[in-house]
């Protein structure tokens, strides 16, 4: 099974930026498609980006399109997303997971980590 650690995340003003780290172990030399999703505070957890193995193909959610970009760096293990244009509302607790296909955000082959948190201040 994958297992995942997310970090990078942290405190930032309306407008700003911050870059989400997300290191894979476990079976982590079979490229698996990845996705981020974050909860905020009252909310159920919600789908914000999914890369397909080669990275070639992402998605996004509408509330995060244009202003946010996963990335995957393979001979690494890691995914990213880089958050540019933070609003107040995108804060939650981000978490990343390994995707059993990249179409489907909601089924998963790993399982959660600790998360990281994102909070933006107005």
């Amino acid at each position: 099974q994958v297992q995942v650690v997310e970090s990078g995340g942290g405190l930032v003003q309306a407008g700003g930026s911050l870059r989400l780290s997300c290191a894979a172990t476990g079976r982590a030399d079979v490229r698996y498609p990845m996705g981020w999703f974050r909860q905020a505070p009252g909310k159920e957890r919600e789908f914000v980006a999914a890369i397909s193995w080669s990275g070639l193909d992402t998605d996004y959610s509408d509330s995060v399109k244009g202003r946010f970009t996963i990335s995957r760096d393979n001979a690494e293990n890691t995914v990213y997303l880089q958050m540019d244009s933070l609003k107040p509302e995108d804060t939650a607790i981000y978490y990343c997971a390994a995707l059993a296909r990249y179409s489907d955000h909601n089924k998963f082959i790993s399982s959660w980590g600790q998360g990281t948190q994102v909070t933006v201040s107005s």
